[in-house]
């Protein structure tokens, strides 16, 4: 009997270590496709196109900006972004530090966001953003933008 409890349980375990290394290479993977999707939306505000600002937005996304504006809806967002870059023109920049996964389909993409504007007295503008995306059936889309300014230096830890 001693034998054939061995054997099972050296199956079992051979079969689960053996599906642990997919998790971790699709998790990676949805990573990879978070940071590419906050790409696409640097790069289409950066071209100021509307229909490809839209495309990266849930119907329902929203978003708060360091002004205090609330943007509600993807129709709201689309032209709220296309507004705010013809008010505040310059090259934007997010760097995603940190992607963490709330469930295997919403994950929170967080870095600071930089506005550089051309010419020589220009100011950058410096923020931080917390993006939300979620998997829908054709992918990852931004279903919430969290732009904050920093109050300050963040205290020692």
């Amino acid at each position: 009997m001693r034998p054939i409890a061995f054997a099972v349980c050296c199956l079992l375990g051979t079969a689960l270590l053996g599906a642990q290394p997919a998790e971790p290479s699709r998790r990676a993977a949805d990573e990879q496709s978070v940071r590419d999707l906050v790409a696409r939306y640097v790069a289409a505000r950066d071209l100021r196109d509307p229909a490809a600002v839209a495309a990266l937005f849930t119907a329902d996304a929203d978003q708060y900006t360091t002004s205090g504006e609330w943007r509600r809806g993807q129709a709201a967002i689309v032209s709220g972004t296309a507004r705010s870059s013809r008010q505040n023109p310059g090259e934007r920049r997010i760097r995603v530090e940190a992607v963490r996964f709330l469930t295997p389909d919403v994950a929170i993409a967080d870095g600071p966001y930089e506005i550089v504007a051309g010419g020589p007295d220009a100011a950058t503008r410096q923020m931080w953003t917390s993006i939300v995306a979620v998997r829908l059936a054709d992918g990852w889309r931004i279903a919430a933008i969290r732009n904050m300014r920093p109050a300050g230096t963040p205290p020692p830890r």
